[in-house]
């Protein structure tokens, strides 16, 4: 029990680690994005003097940010303090509908399921 707790723990954080690198990576090609489309709708909204052209900076700006604090911020320690705020003070959102599953209710399931299953 104790090999296969561990083993599960190793593959949580591979899982963690590679969701972060994915986040750097993905920060990498969209940081240069909004670069270039920062500097392509300011360029715009001087030729054209017109501010109203700067408005798709917002929404991507917001994408940035939150990339940005995924890959290089805390987002993942307050999202584990959150988890862990909604564990101790809130587990009643974490119960299943009707209740856990049992081994009579997966037979049920399994045999309900099964066309070969001949019920004497």
């Amino acid at each position: 029990l104790e090999r296969q707790l561990l083993m599960q723990n190793q593959m949580r954080e591979r899982q963690t680690a590679m969701q972060i690198a994915w986040t750097r990576e993905f920060l990498k090609y969209f940081g240069t994005f909004f670069g270039l489309a920062a500097v392509g709708l300011t360029a715009g909204a001087i030729k054209k003097k017109n501010p109203g052209v700067l408005l798709p900076i917002v929404p991507l700006s917001f994408i940035f940010a939150y990339q940005y604090d995924m890959g290089y911020g805390t987002l993942l320690q307050r999202i584990k303090g959150e988890a862990e705020n909604i564990l101790d003070t809130q587990s009643t959102l974490l119960q299943l509908p009707k209740g856990p599953l049992t081994y009579e209710d997966l037979e049920k399931i399994r045999k309900s399921q099964s066309k070969f299953f001949i019920e004497k």
